[in-house]
């Protein structure tokens, strides 16, 4: 296992400075979000060498990359690194096998064949390698990309929201390949979106920038349910479960998934047991009661424990719950937690009405 990265970066632009002090994990994906402007293509740049922080220092799997004080900077060509970005960028007049192959004179070739295949593999990309990339639809042109950056074998991964010009369609095309990469990659990756589906769908860790400061940063399913934080109040606000696949009742078209805690059953889902996936739930789908419901068309109802309570300035209360062992936010009326007096560590009921697989 790679050892954690070290960044601590001070760059001043006048109007826009940015101060980041983070150690993160050495596999997995870290996902930088925020707003447009919040710092987060900066500090992307400065890990890649593209930029230059006056104040920086950086050390990627043991090795130190800048350390301004002692006058330390790599520049980018010899950092092993992969970098994708917004647009593919292929060559155009190279056929697909021939963008691969580009660059590879930087590797040992015998060692990185075997690779390589497997990288065709994991991108679902194989059966293009003859194709031009004016032929490729947006989203294979992103995954050879992808695997053009992953074929240099990198030790840190580099995605500066490689999902931004492309439609619904190809989004929806290319994000379960993406969401493969955490689970089967062994270098880190260093994601950056505004998207919250994706930081839903791929994120193991999560950084959130504002202003080009960290305004928190922890595992995904620990700040999202953070109630000092504006994504818990927006009306997108949701929690993400890991769970695995336990049943399947053919009878009534659903599939029983367990979690840290509890089991949940949901709309029929192709996969066999044994599958691990991961479970979005959205604080507006979330009911609380003080007993349990005995007549009720909602199946999933498991009991809580409330863990924090906050007012929004629209009528609004946010409620953090404990079920099992996993976190789950709840949007409900301000008059609904006056009327059943919900206070911090009661014991209640939640009723789950909707859910949604992310990968």
């Amino acid at each position: 296992m790679m050892s954690p990265i070290t960044a601590r970066f001070a760059l001043d632009y006048g109007k826009f400075q940015l101060e980041v002090d983070l150690q993160l994990p050495g596999t997995g994906i870290t996902v930088l979000f925020g707003h447009s402007g919040s710092g987060k293509t900066t500090l992307l740049r400065c890990i890649a060498g593209l930029q230059q922080a006056a104040q920086g220092f950086l050390q990627i799997n043991g090795q130190v990359w800048q350390d301004s004080e002692r006058k330390v900077f790599l520049p980018t060509y010899k950092r092993s690194l992969g970098y994708v970005f917004q647009e593919a960028n292929l060559f155009p007049h190279l056929t697909v096998a021939e963008n691969l192959q580009f660059g590879l004179k930087r590797i040992a070739q015998k060692s990185a064949g075997v690779e390589l295949s497997q990288i065709l593999e994991l991108l679902g990309i194989g059966h293009l390698l003859t194709r031009m990339p004016e032929h490729l639809s947006g989203g294979e042109r992103q995954r050879v990309a992808i695997a053009r950056a992953l074929a240099l074998k990198p030790e840190v991964l580099l995605m500066d929201e490689p999902l931004a010009s492309l439609d619904f369609k190809r989004k929806q095309e290319i994000l379960p390949f993406l969401s493969r990469l955490h689970q089967e990659l062994s270098i880190p990756v260093l994601y950056v979106t505004h998207s919250q589906q994706e930081v839903a769908q791929l994120a193991d860790h999560l950084i959130i920038l504002a202003e080009g400061k960290i305004l928190a940063e922890g595992p995904l399913s620990e700040t999202l349910s953070r109630l000092d934080l504006p994504l818990a109040q927006d009306r997108q606000a949701s929690t993400v479960w890991q769970a695995i696949i336990v049943g399947q009742d053919a009878d009534y078209h659903l599939t029983h998934v367990a979690f840290d805690g509890g089991r949940l059953s949901l709309p029929t889902i192709d996969a066999p047991i044994g599958t691990s996936l991961r479970v979005q739930i959205f604080a507006r789908d979330v009911s609380i009661t003080l007993a349990e419901p005995t007549a009720t068309s909602i199946l999933n109802i498991l009991p809580a424990a409330i863990t924090g309570l906050t007012d929004d300035q629209a009528g609004h209360s946010v409620i953090r719950l404990q079920v099992g062992k996993q976190s789950l936010l709840a949007h409900i009326t301000r008059k609904s937690a006056l009327l059943l007096g919900l206070q911090i560590g009661m014991a209640v009921y939640v009723q789950i009405k909707g859910t949604s697989i992310v990968n």
